[in-house]
This record gives C-alpha cells, sequence and structure tokens, in this order.
C-alpha cells in the first residue's frame, strides 16, 4: 500500500506535477482512483490493512461439484496475475516519478536576467528577440578589404585564440568578429537552434553591422557546422568560407557505410556511445553527460583523446591555463545544456541537408577546408571522402598536425593568410 501512495502522490508531493498526464498514460485512471481511495480510507482510519481484509465477512460462493478444484486454481492464478501486474505498474511508475526529474536539464541562466550573469560586452538584438554577443577584432570595418564572421568551436567563444593576431589582420587589412553561439558565453540560448538557425543568425549578425551585400565566413571545429550551415542557407552572401578541421557528422546519408562505421569505430569507445545517445535519443543527452556511473563525452569529461602534435600544442600552452580555465567557465556560465549539450543534439542530429550535396556557386575557388593528418578527433579519412565529393574546395592536408592546428601561432597565421589572400605559404610548426 505504501507503494501505491507514492506511485499517487510522489509528482505532485515533490512538485512534479507536469508528470501527472504522463502517469495517467501509462497507469489505468480506475488503478490510480481505487489505489488513491484506499490509501485515503487507510489514512484517516489508521485502520492496517491486513485487519481491513480481516473484517470482511466470508461469503461461500457456490461450488462446482466435478470442477471445484480446477476453478479454484484458476480464480487464484488470475487473482495472482492481475495483482502482480498492477504491482509492477506501481513499481513502474514510482520508477519514472523518481527518474524523469534526472532527465531534465536545470533553466539556463540567461545573461542579463535578474537571476543570471552580467552582460560584460556588445550584443545585438535579432529578429525574434535574442541577443548575440560579439567582439570586434583587426582593422575598422569601414576600412577593411576582407571583412569575416567568424564561428569557434566546441566549448569556446568569441574570445578563441584560433582569431589571426591584430598584426596579422591588420597586415591583411582585415577586419574579423567573432561571437558566441547561441547558448555559449553571453549569447541568448536558443532551444530550436539548427544548422539553419544559426546561420541565419550570422548573416544577421554581418547585416546589423553593415558588413555590407557579401563577407566571408569561417569555423573552427564544430563552428564548421556553421559555415556548413551558411553554404546551403546563404551562398549568395558570402564571398568566400574557410572550414579549418570540421567535424563531421557520422550519420551525413552520402557517406558509404564502412567508411562511416571505420572513422566511427577510430573514436573512443565513450565517445561513441556519447554520439549514439546525442543522434538517436537526444532527450537523453543532459542525463548521460552528468551522470557518473560510467564515462560519458571525453571532451567534457577532459579525457580527449589526442595525437603526440596535440599534445605538443598543450604542453606548449600550459602557461596560459589559469586563463583557458576562465574561458571554459565563460563559455558555460548560463549552464551547460544549451551551450554543449546543444551543440552535441544539433551537431549529430538529423540534418535537413547532406553537405556533400551542395553545389559549386563559387567559380573563384574561394572555400577552402584544412585538416592535419594526425587529427585523432575528426578522422582525416572522412574528410578525403567530403573533398572528394565536392572537388571545387580547396583542401589543404596539413601532415604531422593533429585537430589542435588552429592554436599553433605559426600555422593560424598562414591559414588566415591563405584563406583571404590565396597565396599559400609554407607553414613552419611554432
Amino acid at each position: 500500500m505504501r507503494m501505491i501512495m507514492d506511485a499517487t502522490t510522489f509528482h505532485t508531493k515533490f512538485g512534479f506535477s507536469s508528470l501527472s498526464p504522463f502517469i495517467q498514460k501509462v497507469v489505468h485512471p480506475p488503478l490510480l482512483t481505487s489505489a488513491k481511495s484506499l490509501y485515503i480510507s487507510n489514512k484517516f482510519n489508521q485502520t492496517p490493512v491486513f485487519s481491513l481484509i480481516k473484517a470482511q465477512p466470508f461469503k461461500i460462493l457456490p461450488t462446482k461439484p466435478l470442477n471445484h478444484l480446477k476453478d479454484s486454481i484458476f480464480f487464484r492464478s488470475n487473482s495472482s496475475q492481475g495483482m502482480l501486474g498492477k504491482v509492477l505498474v506501481v513499481l513502474l511508475v514510482s520508477g519514472l516519478a523518481w527518474a524523469f526529474p534526472a532527465l531534465l536539464p536545470p533553466p539556463p541562466r540567461i545573461c542579463g536576467s535578474p537571476d543570471g550573469p552580467t552582460v560584460t560586452g556588445p550584443r545585438i538584438k535579432l529578429r525574434d528577440g535574442r541577443h548575440l554577443a560579439y567582439k570586434e577584432h583587426g582593422v575598422p570595418k569601414e576600412t577593411a578589404k576582407y571583412k569575416v564572421v567568424y564561428a569557434h568551436s566546441f566549448g569556446s567563444t568569441r574570445y578563441e585564440s584560433a582569431i589571426a593576431s591584430l598584426e596579422t589582420l591588420e597586415e591583411l587589412g582585415a577586419y574579423v568578429v567573432s561571437f558566441d553561439r547561441p547558448g555559449y558565453g553571453e549569447s541568448d540560448p536558443h532551444p530550436k537552434r539548427t544548422i539553419q538557425t544559426t546561420a541565419l543568425d550570422m548573416e544577421e549578425l554581418a547585416d546589423q553591422l553593415g558588413l555590407g551585400p557579401k563577407f566571408y565566413v569561417m569555423g573552427y571545429s564544430m563552428g564548421g557546422h556553421s559555415v556548413w550551415g551558411c553554404l546551403e542557407y546563404i551562398p549568395n552572401r558570402l564571398a568566400g568560407a574557410a572550414l579549418v578541421a570540421p567535424v563531421v557528422n557520422y550519420w551525413w546519408p552520402s557517406f558509404p557505410a564502412n567508411l562511416s562505421t571505420e572513422g566511427y569505430n577510430l573514436q573512443l569507445t565513450q565517445d561513441q556511445w556519447a554520439l549514439r545517445v546525442a543522434h538517436y535519443a537526444p532527450w537523453l543527452v543532459y542525463w548521460w553527460n552528468t551522470q557518473k556511473w560510467f564515462p560519458y563525452n571525453s571532451v567534457l569529461s577532459g579525457k580527449l583523446k589526442m595525437s603526440p602534435p596535440d599534445l605538443e600544442v598543450v604542453s606548449r600552452s600550459a602557461k596560459h591555463a589559469n586563463e583557458m580555465q576562465k574561458l571554459k567557465e565563460y563559455a558555460v556560465k548560463q549552464g551547460v545544456f544549451e551551450s554543449l549539450h546543444r551543440d552535441m543534439m544539433v551537431g549529430f542530429g538529423k540534418w535537413d541537408f547532406d553537405p556533400m550535396d551542395l553545389k559549386n556557386l563559387f567559380s573563384n575557388g574561394s572555400v577552402h577546408l584544412w585538416h592535419g593528418d594526425e587529427d585523432w578527433v575528426v578522422p582525416v579519412i572522412l574528410q578525403r571522402y567530403v573533398v572528394e565529393r565536392l572537388p571545387w574546395i580547396n583542401y589543404h592536408e596539413i601532415p604531422n598536425v593533429g585537430h589542435l592546428v588552429m592554436h599553433d601561432p605559426a600555422m593560424k597565421e598562414v591559414i588566415w593568410k591563405t584563406f583571404l589572400t590565396g597565396e599559400k605559404e609554407h607553414i613552419v610548426h611554432s
């Protein structure tokens, strides 16, 4: 009886009133009504359940002379099975009432709201009312020869170090505006975020800042998804595009099954599971990446599988560890779900288009893709297939380089110069 009480009152007693319609669908209504009535009756009478049973007068049922033993067994069997079924249903509902809140992420702490973090930098207000935080780099946009909208990587922000140095930007005559992608840093979350919505955010940012009819876009790692979106949804607005170590979606339809499986199996087992959850059960992403029972995404847990070149880059960056930690905290100041987790759900979910079906609208060869052959985060074999399908993309495969290509000062300078000027330079590792 205690279990029946818990199943019928747990969700309201502890504030989970939204579960009620769900429970009403799972459990037959008469079961809940009778359970509740019996509980209330017992509660106010303060009479043990077994006492109530004993107090009922026994009725002598008519028996059949020949089949009374068979009928008795049948009756008891059905009665026992019915009670067992009810108990199992109640246990299931109780379990769901306990587990369901763990699946729900906490609401984001919106920047600028009474209980949210403060806003520390410039933002624009988008058509749908959301705010997009941004940072300007390089020469003034009014005099710039090149105007670039930059999309940052997973877990990063508009302050990402992948942007070229001021000296290089001045040499190129380039203006760059980086922005916190929705949910990151000080940009408002977008619960309905898609690849398309971020591309349209980039277009609106360029328009509100007055960058003109055409502009360049660059995306690094997970930011590459935003560039693919721009190539699909706003190609007529682009003067050029650069994808640097762009993350692939293993479920893009054009990938041959054996190739995508090969690339997928190169990932750590824990990352394979994290990607499966993001693709097939996005409603589990928050719980999966916050539970402590088994390993979750290696990037989120700080146990990323890195190649020797990447380990070398990390060792050189150790002196900036404190600053990097502050930027990581800034990235998720509104919560991990609408930033990191939403990125996974969108990036590895089902896309509305396949990048390998894109048409070439850039006759001047202004679309580039860079990838290191020692990238253990995004398998290079998949990137090779992408550019094989899209031969109009200028592909630059960099030897002895990992995923952290844009965190090597010498390499990122060459990438920026090649992208904007078209002049290829020999890369010398820092």
